[in-house]
């Protein structure tokens, strides 16, 4: 049933996911799965390549290109790249604040060189 943890997979492609591709809210206790499946909550905090490229929406080679040019976090474990959640979320939220101070600083910066001219 749909109100509960426990549905099947068919109610979740007919149910949750539209709504989620439709960029609508969806409570995450709507987002389990089958028994034995994670919930979107319940991410892993360690990401190989492909789960972190998903998680951040972008392609595996946008992202080794990043890693190789250090502009993300990330670590070797082996000969494989692996990323902490935690820390991909701590980027994150430092490009959006880096991106929001520019963005603030545009229109000033906009009116200084008005005033120069």
């Amino acid at each position: 049933m749909l109100g509960t943890p426990e549905f099947s997979r068919t109610q979740f492609v007919r149910g949750i996911l539209p709504n989620l591709k439709a960029g609508r809210r969806v409570p995450i206790s709507l987002m389990a799965t089958e028994k034995g499946l994670e919930t979107m909550a319940d991410s892993r905090e360690v990401m190989n390549i492909r789960q972190a490229s998903q998680y951040l929406g972008v392609s595996p080679d946008t992202l080794y290109k990043y890693v190789g040019e250090q502009k993300i976090p990330a670590f070797k474990l082996g000969n494989r790249w692996r990323f902490k959640k935690s820390k991909l979320d701590q980027w994150m939220e430092d490009k959006s604040s880096q991106m929001e101070a520019k963005s603030r600083n545009k229109p000033k910066a906009a009116a200084k060189a008005a005033g120069q001219q």
